[in-house]
């Protein structure tokens, strides 16, 4: 009988893992790229070859954040068809999220914060950023309130405060849900504020 093995992950998809792994537990300005390339297993010149550089291996990491985060909102609220509570479901996923023993804060904020940003990092930045503004402009528009974007501003700042209380809150998951509760006022205001 013949043994199988299981595949070897490819150069590029350990670079990922390590930096994944890395940049969020200790910091993109903190992880050189000789400890990545370590923890992948890779040559030097796979990084360069794959990626150019450390700018565009951020940049990597981050838009994989994302597309995590956005699955995590995807889960959330799936099965839900009230606008309302896709709203409140985005503030659960943040309390889920948060609550994990390996919480340390918003990978994005974290590597805008840590040292000046090369520019694909700060294109990936940019594109959490829009990603957060359009789901909430478009959730707000679907509770028909008179004005959406308003709401989707308040809702961003909530959202924003949740992530931010969490890092540093001993309870974090409180904060989220804190935050939850808020944007549930939020969104009964601004239905009563005007016409539908």
């Amino acid at each position: 009988m013949a043994k199988t093995t299981a595949k070897r992950p490819s150069p590029r998809e350990r670079l990922l893992a390590a930096s994944d792994e890395l940049f969020y537990r200790d910091g993109v300005h903190s992880t050189g790229i000789d400890a990545v390339i370590e923890k992948a297993g890779v040559a030097k010149g796979s990084l360069y070859y794959i990626f150019g550089g450390k700018d565009e291996l951020v940049a990597a990491y981050l838009r994989g954040r994302l597309d995590a985060w956005r699955e995590r909102v995807d889960a959330a609220q799936a099965g839900i068809d009230d606008p309302e509570e896709k709203i409140l479901a985005v503030f659960d996923a943040i309390a889920d999220y948060v609550a994990l023993p390996e919480f340390r804060g918003c990978p994005f904020v974290n590597a805008a914060a840590e040292a000046p940003a090369g520019e694909a990092q700060e294109l990936a930045i940019k594109e959490y950023r829009r990603w957060v503004r359009e789901t909430f402009l478009a959730l707000a528009a679907d509770t028909g309130v008179a004005d959406p974007v308003s709401l989707a501003d308040a809702l961003i700042v909530l959202y924003d405060g949740a992530l931010a209380t969490a890092e540093v809150a001993s309870t974090a998951r409180t904060a989220a849900m804190t935050a939850k509760r808020i944007a549930r006022l939020t969104v009964a205001v601004a239905k009563a504020s005007g016409p539908t």
